[in-house]
């Protein structure tokens, strides 16, 4: 009763803070495009923004087929693995959601990832490697994690909030160009410099982005550890062992940057896995606590700080710290 308490709220905290970056992404991108279309006039610039958006909607709507393209996603019969239906069905109904499709992603890397359109409908995809890294509780934690996305509506989300620094950046990108085939010099000038602020303000919009992001994966932890006996456990030796057995496939490190397109969507981003494990010993994998609370003994660098602002996943010590306080 006492850890379910935690949780709540834990969870809460979280809602409080991805509602308030979610205002303050809005009500910024808002005020500055409320101001410069005031001084400018400029239709065009509204036109733009429409385009953006139209492409960016279409996008999303066919999304999932180009993620089952790239990572060789096919759906998973049940006659094929029973067992893993069924967790993800019992995991479903306990968050209160439709089953999703389950999907297997046919490369090594060891991951999972929610996605979805209202075309393709809701999907949850498990790659071959983490099957055969993590054992049956550890991937029923990782799922729980991905339900949470689907639960919390995680992909539309992100998909809209990420509009805005799509628009910003081009408007910018069309003002700074367009600027150099003014009429007048001084409209020139005065274009380029606006075009200038539109980028670095999608620059800015973009950390509160990645912020948004980080917040949603640590409440995508929560409700997994709320709805897996014994989640946060589970999820914290699944995590640690995803992050060490990405970092050691070496000869794997160029398909790692070819999969990244949609690594915001992975429950740990590959291309951190070597920055996150970096002061890790070399100790077997299958020592699954063990390995977590090697991980817990490191320090957090001002490098690693650094690095995870410009990160869509929370740095990996932080993340099973968290998990370790719902415990």
């Amino acid at each position: 009763m006492l850890i379910h308490k935690c949780v709540i709220m834990s969870i809460w905290k979280l809602r409080l803070s991805i509602l308030a970056t979610l205002a303050l992404i809005f009500g910024l991108s808002t005020l500055m495009l409320t101001v410069v279309l005031i001084l400018t006039g400029l239709f065009d610039i509204i036109t733009l923004g429409v385009l953006v958006i139209a492409f960016n909607i279409i996008q999303w709507l066919i999304s999932p087929y180009l993620i089952n393209a790239l990572y060789r996603a096919r759906e998973l019969p049940a006659n094929e693995n029973p067992k893993l239906h069924e967790t993800i069905e019992n995991l479903s109904k306990k968050s209160g959601i439709r089953t999703p499709k389950l999907m297997l992603a046919q490369i090594p890397i060891p991951n999972a990832f929610a996605y979805g359109s209202p075309l393709a409908g809701n999907r949850v995809a498990v790659t071959s490697g983490m099957l055969e890294k993590l054992n049956d509780g550890e991937v029923e934690a990782v799922i729980g994690h991905e339900l949470g996305h689907l639960k919390h509506k995680d992909v539309q989300v992100m998909m809209f909030v990420s509009l805005l620094p799509a628009l910003f950046y081009y408007i910018g990108y069309s003002l700074t160009l367009s600027s150099m085939y003014g009429r007048r010099r001084d409209e020139g000038s005065s274009g380029a410099l606006i075009g200038m602020i539109f980028i670095a303000f999608w620059w800015i919009l973009n950390l509160f982005t990645l912020y948004l992001s980080r917040l949603r994966e640590y409440y995508a932890d929560r409700h997994s550890a709320s709805i897996v006996e014994n989640g946060s456990q589970k999820l914290s030796v699944g995590l640690a062992k995803i992050v060490q057995a990405t970092r050691n496939m070496g000869k794997m490190k160029n398909q790692t940057k070819s999969l990244s397109s949609f690594k915001a969507l992975f429950i740990s981003d590959p291309d951190r896995a070597e920055i996150d494990s970096a002061a890790l010993s070399t100790m077997n994998v299958s020592s699954g606590q063990k390995l977590v609370q090697d991980i817990l003994s490191q320090q957090l660098t001002t490098g690693a700080k650094f690095a995870e602002v410009f990160s869509t996943h929370p740095n990996i010590i932080k993340r099973l710290k968290a998990l370790q306080e719902l415990d």
